[in-house]
């Protein structure tokens, strides 16, 4: 499930697990599952839960050993960061006084927070919408089956109508609901009918990022036509020597040369930070992975220095983690440079969104044939139009320039990235 996490604070007799921050952007984490219940053992390493972040779902171990006595958090329900999940006795008793242990963890919790400086009502306002969430729960019931096929079709519950006892939500409650709304889009054009969704948490990262990418740093575009020709014969002659499962991608041939451009141009391979620019001396390239909530960017280390085959491999195996959201935090983080394809999509052109801290990102399109002029004469091409997004306050019209004119001698003469 990825990397394996741990947050908790010993006070006395009881051990009180709270919600980690995995990420500098994590703000909340959703329990995906608990895997012990109220009055079970628990041993030191013993899986304790399932959270998801905003980017990925990793699991959450115990360090101790004893006795679940209190879980705060129910399953598919958020928590914001240092939020109490739950907590660990010492005692086989479960009819134990928890008020008197959470007044405990409360006590503990606001001198916590005094310390820090944090507002003096940020404990009281987290238990009011807690709780708040808690009723809001109890408003339906609903079998497991309805939950996670409601989840998977994104449909809202609380739109839903149960007719399984005591007003239960089921099966086929779920599946008459599509057909409503089916029957309510055909029914008439000039009435729509549509479904409020709540945004996941990494859809709703997604949507900061990048807002705050694109109104805080000045973006502008360089596009370039690159021929791919001599492209398409050498990956034709390379992956005639490989296995299925290591043949060589275009992307991989885009990544390659990206990272040797980046040594040619190291201006581009920077950051802004307010005073300063920072100017890293390793390449590690993110490569934009459509997932179903939106993107991860898996990163790869020191691009510059691994075969096109390295690449390939690593790049094949970090998009089957992302798609299945097992992929680490670890292997998200440290991109100086980002690359994102939507040629295999059929694109022709677009532009991105600058992934901060990085300065600049490469959008790549399709290959198409086209007639180009050669020599004075017309002769068919496999041209790809590629654009090259970059932060005004760190890189100039003519770094990045230079840095496209890179990207194309490497492609249109592959055998520079061999040698």
């Amino acid at each position: 499930m990825g990397k394996k996490i741990k947050q908790f604070i010993f006070i006395k007799m009881a051990e009180f697990i709270t919600m980690p921050r995995l990420s500098d952007t994590m703000e909340e984490g959703i329990i995906i599952k608990w895997h012990k219940k109220v009055g079970e053992k628990i041993s030191e390493g013993d899986l304790l839960a399932e959270i998801e972040t905003d980017k990925a779902i990793q699991e959450f171990e115990s360090e101790f050993n004893g006795y679940i006595q209190y879980i705060g958090i129910p399953e598919g329900k958020s928590a914001k960061v240092d939020s109490l999940l739950a907590i660990i006795g010492e005692s086989t008793e479960t009819k134990i006084d928890i008020n008197n242990i959470l007044s405990l963890y409360k006590t503990k919790n606001k001198t916590k927070n005094e310390t820090k400086n944090e507002t003096k009502n940020e404990t009281k306002n987290e238990t009011k919408n807690e709780t708040k969430n808690e009723t809001k729960n109890e408003r339906f019931l609903v079998s497991p089956l309805a939950k996670i096929m409601a989840k998977q079709k994104s449909i809202s519950l609380e739109d839903i109508k149960g007719s399984g006892t005591n007003g239960r939500i089921i099966k086929r409650d779920i599946e008459k609901y599509q057909i409503d709304i089916s029957k309510n889009i055909n029914a008439s054009t000039t009435h729509l009918t549509a479904n409020a969704v709540i945004n996941s948490s990494i859809r709703k990262i997604i949507a900061k990022r990048l807002a705050e990418s694109k109104f805080t740093a000045p973006h502008y575009y360089l596009m370039m036509d690159i021929d791919m020709k001599n492209s398409i014969k050498s990956r034709s002659i390379i992956n005639k020597n490989l296995k299925e499962e290591e043949k060589i991608s275009f992307n991989d041939f885009i990544i390659k040369a990206a990272a040797l451009s980046l040594k040619d141009n190291p201006q581009i391979n920077s950051s802004w930070k307010n005073d300063k620019t920072i100017y890293h001396s390793n390449i590690h390239i993110g490569i934009a992975i459509a997932v179903e909530e939106g993107l991860l960017v898996p990163v790869i280390l020191h691009a510059d220095k691994k075969t096109l085959l390295q690449i390939s491999l690593e790049v094949k195996e970090k998009a089957r983690k992302a798609r299945t959201r097992k992929i680490s935090q670890e292997e998200m983080e440290g991109s100086t440079f980002t690359i994102s394809n939507l040629g295999m999509f059929g694109i022709e052109s677009f532009t991105s969104i600058i992934n901060q801290p990085n300065s600049c990102i490469l959008s790549v399109g399709a290959i198409l044939e086209k007639p180009i002029i050669n020599n004075g004469l017309v002769v068919p091409g496999n041209i790809m139009k590629i654009s090259l997004a970059c932060d005004h306050r760190v890189v100039d019209g003519a770094i990045g320039s230079s840095f496209l004119q890179s990207i194309k001698k490497y492609l249109e003469d592959p055998i520079l990235m061999i040698i």
